[in-house]
């Protein structure tokens, strides 16, 4: 890798960091990043997951006021996600890449619908506002989408998003706290299963892990600012802009 590719690599992750922090999908900068500097593409996806884990870390660590009075809901989610993070990278070692590429793109899609509909749809389900644990259904679509992120996780954030939104009551920044400490989980799990058992690129994931840290910071300092609707949109967006670059 030349410095210029090392520099290259090294801003996209600040990118995904700072995307990851605030919505998900930064995985559509770094995956893309590293097959443009001639990295493989299983190679790449686990590279890329490794490097991934302190960014989603450092955003967590960022959203740390709004993770106040959730102890509760975090104990019960988190096995779900550490769970569903093993199994996805086991599919990931073990199945071929169009096992899941036909179903990502819709995935991706209901989330943002899911997302951008959620007041609404909010009023249809019955969430009781003293209903601390959540609907019944959180923990077994927390445990799906972990699936999906130790697989590939490119807009898992949406996913986890549109989840915690219905099935929690919550305002959406606290949410999007939450979102992130489940995805530092499902990260890190795979990331760790990745380093026992498949080849890393350690370069690329090293200069994914400085910029992604440096990113989640920023993000979760700017990202904890936006208005609720102003987040709804980026969501929106942001996955739009995955499923256009996933399916073209």
């Amino acid at each position: 890798m030349t410095w210029f590719e090392a520099l290259f690599v090294l801003v996209a992750g600040m990118g995904a960091g700072t995307i990851n922090a605030v919505v998900g999908s930064g995985t559509l900068l770094t995956f893309p990043a590293l097959l443009a500097v001639g990295i493989p593409p299983v190679l790449a996806n686990v590279s890329n997951s490794v490097g991934l884990s302190p960014g989603t870390a450092a955003g967590a660590i960022g959203y740390r006021r709004e993770l106040e009075g959730q102890r509760g809901r975090m104990i019960r989610l988190i096995p779900a996600s550490l769970l569903g993070g093993v199994v996805g990278g086991v599919l990931l070692l073990t199945l071929p890449d169009s096992a899941f590429h036909a179903i990502v793109p819709v995935l991706i899609l209901l989330g943002c619908l899911l997302v951008a509909f959620q007041p609404w749809l909010s009023k249809w389900i019955s969430v009781p506002s003293h209903a601390h644990r959540g609907a019944w259904w959180v923990i077994p679509a927390v445990f799906a989408t972990g699936i999906y992120g130790g697989y590939f996780g490119a807009a898992q954030g949406v996913l986890l998003m549109a989840i915690l939104g219905l099935g929690l009551d919550s305002n959406l920044q606290r949410m999007n706290g939450l979102k992130n400490v489940l995805a530092t989980v499902v990260n890190t799990v795979a990331a760790v299963l990745f380093i026992i058992v498949a080849d890393v690129d350690w370069l690329a994931a090293a200069l994914i892990a400085v910029g992604s840290t440096i990113g989640g910071f920023l993000g979760a300092r700017y990202g904890r600012k936006l208005p609720p609707i102003a987040l709804r949109v980026l969501i929106v967006c942001i996955g739009i802009l995955a499923i256009v670059t996933m399916v073209f």
